[in-house]
């Protein structure tokens, strides 16, 4: 089999996943789709076997599918779909985890257990999609003192449930590139068959056990990927089989 320009590019990546214990593999059917399936995995040491924990649970993606994101992974130099500002995809390839979010005090039995950072969604938290903006793909506190130089914004306090508990994906996020996408998270969604604007969204008491596994300590990625382009790195980027 030929490979195309953006799989030859993106064997580079083949080492990304070397010091994850943590992995959060989701996989689309197509670049178009908006749904796929989310599964967990971790191992004991570096190197060893992926092993799956839980059930496969469902997701779903931008409304315009999936594009090639700004992560770990290689980039692709032009080759294939690449994310932009407001195309309605959810990014594509291999992104590190790096926060929690929600509207649950800090305080709280829940996130006192957590294992990661955590922002506490107050109404003056916003995330910034302004790529005019200095503070551009970065979650800013705007009563900290910090320049208001946006004409738009995430309200991370919404009265809806999509942002009760969430997870950062650091997509283009070092350094942000103006315009190549911002403010990527899990989330809980509308509802199932409901696509994203660009997130990757599940019910809430999946998102809720996610952000209780997931661990800083255990360094977890999200690995977001069509079934072809999945079936062709694999084993160069050392992903786990999916079964059942």
């Amino acid at each position: 089999m030929t490979m195309s320009p953006a799989i030859l590019s993106l064997q580079k990546s083949s080492s990304v996943l070397a010091s994850s214990h943590q992995l959060l593999l989701v996989i689309a059917p197509k670049w178009l789709s908006c749904a796929a399936r989310l599964q967990r995995y971790e191992r004991a040491c570096l190197g060893g076997e992926w092993q799956r924990v839980g059930p496969a649970v469902a997701v779903m993606l931008g409304k315009s599918g999936l594009a090639w994101g700004r992560g770990l992974h290689a980039q692709i130099g032009g080759a294939g779909r690449e994310k932009r500002e407001g195309d309605a995809c959810a990014p594509a390839g291999i992104f590190v985890i790096t926060a929690l979010f929600g509207d649950t005090a800090p305080d709280s039995t829940f996130v006192r257990a957590v294992k990661l950072p955590y922002l506490y969604a107050t109404r003056d938290l916003k995330a910034i999609d302004d790529p005019a903006s200095a503070h551009y793909n970065r979650i800013v506190d705007q009563s900290s003192g910090v320049q208001i130089d946006w004409t738009s914004c995430e309200d991370m306090r919404r009265s809806d449930e999509r942002y009760a508990v969430g997870a950062v994906v650091a997509h283009n996020s070092a350094p942000p590139l103006p315009g190549a996408g911002s403010c990527i998270f899990l989330h809980v969604w509308a509802g199932e068959g409901v696509p994203t604007a660009g997130c990757t969204a599940m019910s809430l008491a999946d998102m809720s056990e996610l952000a209780g596994w997931l661990d800083g300590a255990a360094a977890p990625l999200l690995v977001q990927l069509p079934q072809a382009e999945y079936e062709d790195l694999r084993e160069v980027w050392g992903l786990p089989a999916l079964t059942g």
